[in-house]
């Protein structure tokens, strides 16, 4: 049997170097790091999540990325596998330790018997063999040049941007509090998911005087590439309006200041768990593009934080994506050069979920392929077939930017039993999506 070769091996690849091997194919990883490394990784484990720890929400009744989380696991995927194998608590929402996790996604790829890895820096979309392109946001200069050559358009790109990680130990807890948005959580744990940094509306409008005077990281000449609006630099979000982050990232509802509950905060500044330690704890929505001495100065300034460490600081970095809907056929594969196909977030997926969900959906269609069979893609009632469908040709080719999964990409939904309000709608989404794909798995 012929084998799949797979370039990189961060969400997307391992998915589909899994949903492959399940299936009896042989595969082999192609995989830069650490020999090259990029800006935002650390390690050259497969898998590593690099901008937060956070697979967002869980909830697969009411949620679309909840329900994509429900369809990659009910089709075996990996990476959902030890997400939840590695899960930390976040309230709603699907938080991992991202080192036990990756190193976890790298010893089951590795053990896999028909899975080997092959650590070079691929150049160039090869000329013969089965092929899945997923380099993912960060491909290196050189591929991301000759993909560009090979398929005649410019490369699109946007700027995405990293969040800094505090160590908990350096927190004031005098100041800060522990406490999940609106008492999320039963359990102890639960509860001490989040800490909690009040501020006034004296220091909330000091904080963003800082914040739109600092120093930020300047492109270079001809980058023109634009932001991904779910991921904006919180300097960003300031320039928009000065009350932007206290409706945003800052928004104080849902909780009690422990030390002073008679006072509701203006603003407050939330951090997440980010190991099942408890040691290190990200700034939720705080992405920068600010320089390091900047964010350190500005950053103490939030209560709590005036002698916090930072295990990491915030950056940005350039991420490509291809025009999808004109280059990829129904089946992710490249319409001139049929024999290679591309997944995950260099398709114009955006998130660690959607970049998996691709992954996964490539590895199917690319083993059914070589074992002499084929899948249809999911229909598009469910989280899956509606990103693909919006991927390969639902989506309009000149103004194509980066999507999240989000139940505007679904075929709407009658109002069956007279269902109302949206919550039940989107219940009607996942009970609809759920049945297809179920149907779609057994077929």
């Amino acid at each position: 049997m012929d084998t799949l070769h797979i370039v990189g091996g961060g969400m997307a690849g391992s998915e589909a170097a899994w949903a492959a091997a399940q299936m009896g194919v042989p595969v082999v990883i192609h995989e830069m790091r650490p020999a090259v490394g990029t800006f935002a990784h650390r390690t050259g484990h497969f898998a590593e999540m690099v901008c937060s720890n956070s697979f967002r929400s869980d909830d697969d009744e009411r949620n679309a990325v909840g329900l994509l989380h429900w369809e990659m696991r009910a089709a075996g995927g990996l990476i959902m596998e030890m997400a939840t194998r590695h899960r930390l608590p976040a309230g709603g929402a699907l938080a991992v330790d991202r080192d036990p996790f990756a190193a976890a996604v790298t010893e089951r790829l590795k053990s896999h018997a028909l899975i080997s890895t092959s650590y070079e820096e691929v150049v160039e979309l090869p000329s013969t063999g089965r092929w899945i392109i997923a380099t993912g946001p960060l491909t290196s200069p050189a591929l991301a040049e000759n993909i560009r050559g090979a398929t005649g358009a410019d490369a699109l790109a946007f700027f995405d941007a990293i969040a800094p990680i505090v160590y908990a130990e350096s927190v004031d807890m005098s100041v800060a509090w522990m406490q999940s948005r609106y008492d999320k959580g039963e359990t102890v744990e639960e509860q001490t998911a989040y800490m909690n940094c009040p501020m006034d509306r004296a220091q909330y409008e000091a904080f963003i005087d800082a914040l739109l005077a600092a120093e930020k990281t300047e492109f270079h000449e001809g980058e023109t590439a634009g932001y991904f609006d779910g991921c904006l630099p919180i300097e960003v979000m300031a320039e928009r309006g000065r009350e932007t982050l206290r409706h945003g990232p800052m928004k104080p509802v849902g909780l009690t200041n422990a030390h002073r509950p008679e006072q509701k905060p203006y603003a407050v500044v939330q951090l997440r768990r980010d190991n099942a330690l408890g040691t290190l704890y990200n700034i939720v929505g705080f992405q920068t593009k600010m320089k390091y001495g900047a964010q350190t100065s500005v950053f103490k300034m939030i209560p709590g934080l005036e002698n916090a460490s930072f295990a990491r600081l915030g950056g940005i970095h350039r991420n490509t994506f291809i025009n999808a809907p004109t280059l990829l056929d129904a089946q992710m594969r490249l319409k001139a050069r049929p024999h290679i196909r591309f997944a995950g977030q260099i398709t114009g997926v955006e998130g660690y979920v959607e970049s998996a969900a691709m992954g996964l959906l490539a590895g199917r269609m690319a083993a059914a392929e070589l074992l002499g069979r084929s899948i249809l893609p999911p229909p598009p009632e469910t989280a899956m077939g509606a990103l693909v469908t919006h991927i390969t040709g639902g989506a309009d080719a000149r103004t194509f930017q980066p999507m999240n999964v989000n139940f505007g990409l679904f075929p709407p939904i009658d109002a069956r039993g007279g269902r109302k309000g949206r919550k039940d709608r989107y219940k009607a989404y996942t009970d609809r999506a759920k049945e297809a794909f179920t149907a779609w798995l057994n077929v």
